[in-house]
């Protein structure tokens, strides 16, 4: 089986009324993140990363912001659709890792519904699926407490 690994990122600046969505799960913060569809990042760099991996594009090229379609899109959705796409070319998803970089809230308490979240619209076991919050240091926008950065890995296996 030949093994193939995309990376993927995704940054948004908080505002407010917004809900604060991540890898589908709703996070309590008074602040959401700004994007054209729901602003799911981790969905967004997860959808670079296998896309990246497969050597099929990118979000932008899919989904762009420009199309109407897409606003206020739920992510996961978008994720599923890139699954199967992936899927369809013949690769086998074997596991995805994500970090998540913000101050607050801390996402502790949601990893796991994030990880089960992301598994279950990636067809993976919660074992195949990592998710991993860390903080910027105070350093930089993101470290205020400004927005997000996300990071993802992908793995293929197949085609």
């Amino acid at each position: 089986m030949r093994q193939r690994f995309g990376l993927g990122y995704d940054s948004h600046v908080f505002v407010d009324s917004r809900r604060f969505v991540l890898a589908g799960v709703e996070i309590d913060h008074p602040k959401g993140l700004k994007g054209h569809s729901d602003g799911d990042a981790v969905a967004h760099a997860l959808i670079d990363a296998l896309l990246g991996a497969a050597a099929m594009g990118d979000i932008g090229g899919l989904f762009p912001d420009s199309d109407a379609r897409w606003k206020d899109a739920d992510s996961m959705r978008l994720l599923q659709d890139v699954r199967r796409r992936v899927v369809a070319a013949g690769y086998a998803i074997v596991n995805v890792d994500v970090t998540v970089v913000l101050e607050h809230p801390k996402l502790a308490p949601y990893l796991g519904a994030m990880r089960e979240s992301l598994g279950r619209a990636l067809g993976l076991p919660v074992s195949a699926v990592s998710v991993k919050a860390k903080t910027n240091e105070k350093m930089d926008s993101v470290g205020r407490g400004k927005g997000i950065q996300v990071f993802a890995v992908a793995s293929l296996g197949g085609a």
